[in-house]
């Protein structure tokens, strides 16, 4: 899988989410896509293609039948989506990231023990 360089837009979220799960023939993404989404088949082909164009999705042909598999990672695209929010909304600063967070009670108690486990490991990986 090749890794991006731009976040996804929310309607490539919607395409990616069903590829994540496995390879989809059209017709399977555009039953999947029109109960979550509410999408008609030509707006589901025309994502599809406009994703192939931008090497975020591809596909095999079988028979007469295309299927179609994400060529990014989840992960990637989480970490593009991270990196985008993170400069956008906060000048890069994960600190103020995490105050925003715990400023407005978003924080349970796993997520800060979470945190901790997660800090101890950075501290750890920098000595």
């Amino acid at each position: 899988m090749e890794e991006r360089r731009n976040a996804l837009s929310p309607s490539e979220w919607r395409v990616m989410e069903c590829l994540w799960t496995g390879p989809k023939t059209l017709m399977e993404l555009v039953r999947a896509l029109k109960d979550s989404a509410g999408w008609a088949k030509s707006t589901v082909t025309t994502m599809v293609r406009r994703m192939e164009e931008k090497g975020l999705v591809g596909h095999e042909t079988a028979g007469r039948t295309k299927v179609f598999r994400a060529l990014v990672a989840r992960e990637n695209a989480a970490a593009e989506e991270t990196d985008s929010l993170l400069e956008r909304a906060f000048h890069g600063s994960v600190g103020l990231l995490v105050s925003s967070l715990a400023d407005r009670s978003r924080l349970s108690r796993a997520d800060i023990d979470e945190l901790y486990d997660i800090l101890d490991r950075a501290e750890w990986n920098a000595k």
